[in-house]
C-alpha cells in the first residue's frame, strides 16, 4: 500500500517531515496516559471507545514526533504504522488501531452502532500494553535510527508515486 503513503504525502494535512521533537513526543505520551485514565473512569460505552482510541492514537503519534513525522489524517498515520513502523508493531496491533479508529467514528457520529460491548473490554486490556510498546520504541530510538526511518519513509512514498 505504498501508493496510499504517496497519496497521504500529497494531501493537505497528510504526511510531512518535520524536525524530530522529543518534547512533543513526551507531551503526546502524557496525552495518551490521560486518555487511558479517562477510558477507565468513564462509564459511557461511546466515551470508552473514544478515549481508548485516542490513547492508542496519541501513543502512536508520540513515536511519530520522535521521528519527526507529522500526519493529521488518522488513516494516514495508521498507514505509516503499517508500512514504516512494522519493526515495532505487529499486524495485529495495526489492526487494533484501525478497528478502534472505525469504532470511534461509528460511536461518535452515529446513533446506532455495530460496535460490540466486547470491543470495549478488548480496548481496556490492550491499550495499556500498546502505550508501553510505544514508550519503549520512543525511548529506544537513537539519532541514527530516526534518520534511517525518515529516509525509508521518503523512499516508500517515492515508490508509491512511481507505481503504475
Amino acid at each position: 500500500m505504498r501508493d496510499k503513503l504517496a497519496w497521504c504525502a500529497g494531501i493537505k494535512n497528510g504526511i510531512r517531515l518535520v524536525e524530530p521533537n522529543d518534547n512533543l513526543a513526551s507531551a503526546y505520551q502524557i496525552k495518551a496516559e490521560e486518555a487511558l485514565e479517562a477510558m477507565h473512569s468513564v462509564s459511557s460505552f461511546d466515551w470508552k471507545i473514544s478515549t481508548g482510541y485516542y490513547s492508542l492514537y496519541f501513543s502512536l503519534y508520540s513515536l511519530l514526533m520522535k521521528i519527526g513525522i507529522r500526519s493529521e489524517n488518522h488513516s494516514c498515520t495508521i498507514e505509516i504504522m503499517r508500512n514504516l513502523l512494522n519493526e515495532y508493531f505487529t499486524p495485529d496491533e495495526c489492526d487494533l488501531v484501525e478497528t478502534a479508529r472505525r469504532a470511534r467514528v461509528e460511536t461518535q457520529y452515529y446513533v446506532t452502532t455495530t460496535v460490540s460491548e466486547e470491543f470495549s473490554g478488548t480496548l481496556s486490556k490492550r491499550v495499556p500494553r500498546f502505550l508501553v510498546t510505544c514508550k519503549s520504541a520512543v525511548n529506544g530510538l537513537d539519532e541514527k535510527q530516526v534518520q534511517e526511518l525518515r529516509k525509508t519513509l521518503m523512499i516508500l512514498i517515492d515508490e508509491g508515486r512511481n507505481q503504475p
